[in-house]
């Protein structure tokens, strides 16, 4: 039936078509179904980032999850998250979390050990016996832990299931041999089993394509964790009509994708796809069935810019040794305006596989998991873990069997990496982290390297992404954190002499009103020198010192995650800090306060374990519910310090331009 060029084309056109039959016959993955009410945290699905302060809302990290913004545009999203409807409620506002039952535990107590309480994690490692201060960790990072996983998946590759009852059915059929992808973003291939067909240099096409994309303020260099994003869309979106193969057809249906994902569809896009999937509706902010993703998450390697490949193959700071790697399978279709957005099913039972490491969303994707064990090889994450998966990657559905379902407003068909995907040629490339270039003279406590390009304007606010970022959050991730390095350059930077009303101050904790007053006026000067341009280089590039770590910073990092690793407490929370970040510190006054759920007072700088719920009647719907307010005022303008920003979409502009272009 396939149409080929050669005979070694042909014959591999009938090993897909033989794997494709193969593929039909085994149907499935078969899970069962199992409560989160069985989890050492029930509440899996809310991440630690959930349960920070906003510094009486100067930082605002909430926007960049909790949103209206994907919903209102009808853009694959049925999960407003900012006060669009009631009955879910404003998560920039309340920490309003929902207990599954009276009888459950509460989830406005802070489960994420590792992150709120860094120091137990250290007692847990010391407790083995273990004394990290002994790692290697340059040489831990340098190894390679994903090709082991990749050889124990079964079945073919060009298959998104192995099809066979192991440990690695799920597992990508990515095989990191084939890797870094070519300078046009494909994977090829020299072994023949791993292509569909051939391209005119006789290397063989594997179907997956790399995505760049706009870092996000939570798997950057700074946070420890760096991503590659694979695609790769069914067999019959490479073939023409006939049969065929055609990389053309391929690469116009890939584009078409972005555009349905970006809501940039044009009239002369037509209706459907091309080629053999021409039978398949191109709808606006969904992905057809059958899409697959492949995202590696890599531990930082400050060294790894793609040139030295004893170092490590990939760009952008991606150390050879991967953290994860995770999978996303769309098996079915879903249409988020099907179903009623105030209706969410999170505490219903979630359906997997625990032996081989997935679980489905309830929206229609399969998500799969492995990540390290204690020695460091990949293994499958269990049910718990995945949950934490399903927390960032799902909407909502009602069905007459329940099936647990959550996600985030923001999220385009389940998925954060294609909306954020840089335009054009420049998206289909390997993720390098805005073209970063490693400096080999840089000494370990100073910036490793440069970045190339510069802060993407976001469509709807014509502001650069970046930018949006650092004014509202004032911290580089979503823990509104601010590493040691960037407080030092920042305090050399904004100056009297240097143009600005004052110096950058130091967060000061002595009281509820200093510290209050130093985090409004590091705001207030972050802004000023955003607007003034001051964290670009003269070329136009975001500077290397507000996204890359020293090389010493980033191996400590490394360490304190490796602690997570050997205790294997992940369901203990997989961000660890030097301290407890000052976000999760109680800094309020009086009037604005909240004590513990036992009525316990709040001291002044104490770390928040948990924060009150309603107790006024246990036959109101809201009995349980979270009620302290995030201090985020939606009266305050932008201009007056304001954050609150309900409608925030991850679309960048089209044409693609950059702040101060």
């Amino acid at each position: 039936m396939l149409n080929g060029c050669s005979d070694s084309q042909g014959q591999a056109n009938a090993q897909v078509a033989k794997a494709s039959t193969v593929a039909t016959t085994i149907g499935y993955p078969q899970g069962d179904f199992r409560s989160p009410l069985t989890f050492g945290n029930p509440y899996a699905h809310i991440p630690a980032q959930c349960h920070i302060e906003t510094s009486r809302g100067t930082q605002n990290a909430c926007l960049f999850c909790h949103t209206n913004g994907a919903y209102r545009a009808g853009l694959g999203n049925n999960f407003p998250q900012a006060g669009a409807e009631p009955r879910l409620g404003d998560l920039q506002l309340e920490y309003s979390f929902t207990p599954f039952s009276p009888f459950t535990p509460s989830p406005s107590r802070n489960p994420w050990e590792n992150t709120l309480t860094p120091e137990k994690l250290r007692e847990a490692v010391t407790a083995l016996g273990i004394d990290p201060q002994t790692w290697d960790m340059e040489s831990y990072i340098r190894q390679d832990n994903w090709r082991a996983a990749f050889a124990q998946r079964p079945g073919d590759p060009r298959d998104w299931d192995g099809g066979v009852e192991t440990s690695f059915r799920l597992f990508p059929g990515l095989d990191p041999a084939d890797l870094p992808a070519d300078a046009d973003g494909f994977v090829r291939s020299d072994t023949a089993s791993h292509g569909f067909f051939q391209d005119g240099a006789g290397r063989w096409i594997t179907g997956w394509l790399a995505v760049n994309f706009m870092p996000y303020g939570i798997f950057t260099p700074m946070t420890g964790s760096v991503s590659g994003i694979y695609i790769r869309l069914p067999k019959s979106f490479m073939q023409r009509e006939d049969g065929g193969f055609d990389l053309e057809v391929y690469t116009r249906n890939l584009d078409l994708v972005e555009r349905a994902i970006q809501d940039r569809l044009r009239e002369e896009d037509g209706e459907t796809y091309r080629g053999a999937a021409q039978a398949i509706a191109l709808e606006r902010g969904l992905y057809p069935v059958g899409t697959e993703f492949a995202h590696p998450l890599h531990y930082v390697d400050v060294v790894a810019d793609g040139r030295d490949l004893t170092v490590s193959p990939y760009p952008g700071t991606r150390a050879r040794r991967v953290k994860e790697v995770r999978y996303m399978y769309k098996w079915k279709a879903f249409h988020p305006s099907q179903f009623r957005p105030g209706v969410k099913e999170e505490g219903a039972p979630v359906y997997g596989n625990d032996e081989q490491g997935w679980v489905d969303n309830g929206v229609g994707w399969y998500l799969a998991g492995y990540i390290e064990d204690q020695s460091g090889a990949l293994r499958p994450q269990n049910r718990e873990e995945l949950t934490q998966c399903i927390g960032c990657h799902s909407g909502i559905v009602a069905t007459e069997f329940p099936q647990f379902t959550s996600g985030t407003g923001n999220t385009v068909d389940s998925t954060w990496a294609l909306p954020r995907k840089f335009p054009g040629e420049l998206g289909w490339r390997e993720m390098d982290y805005l073209r970063y270039f490693a400096q080999a003279d840089a000494s370990p406590d100073q910036t490793p390297g440069i970045a190339q390009l510069g802060d993407p304007l976001n469509r709807g606010l014509n502001k650069g992404e970046f930018r949006h970022f650092l004014d509202n959050v004032v911290g580089v991730s979503l823990y509104g954190d601010m590493p040691a390095a960037i407080e030092r350059f920042l305090a050399a930077a904004i100056q009297p002499a240097k143009g600005y009303a004052s110096a950058w101050p130091a967060l000061d904790t002595s009281s509820v009103s200093a510290f209050q007053d130093s985090q409004a006026e590091r705001q207030r000067l972050l802004r000023e020198f955003t607007a003034r341009g001051g964290y670009l280089t003269a070329d136009g590039a975001i500077r290397g010192e507000l996204l890359y770590p020293p090389r010493g910073d980033a191996l400590a990092a490394a360490r304190r995650y490796r602690q997570v690793v050997v205790t294997q407490r992940y369901d203990k929370g997989k961000d660890v800090f030097p301290e407890t970040p000052v976000t999760y510190r109680y800094f309020r006054e009086e009037a604005e306060g909240f004590a513990h759920q036992d009525g316990q007072p709040y001291g002044v700088g104490e770390v928040i374990t948990d924060r009150p719920v309603d107790l006024s009647d246990p036959a109101l719907i809201s009995y349980g519910v979270g009620i302290a307010e995030t201090l985020n005022d939606p009266e305050r303008s932008f201009e007056a310090g304001g954050t609150y920003f309900p409608d925030y979409l991850p679309l960048l502009a089209e044409p693609l331009h950059f702040e101060g272009d």
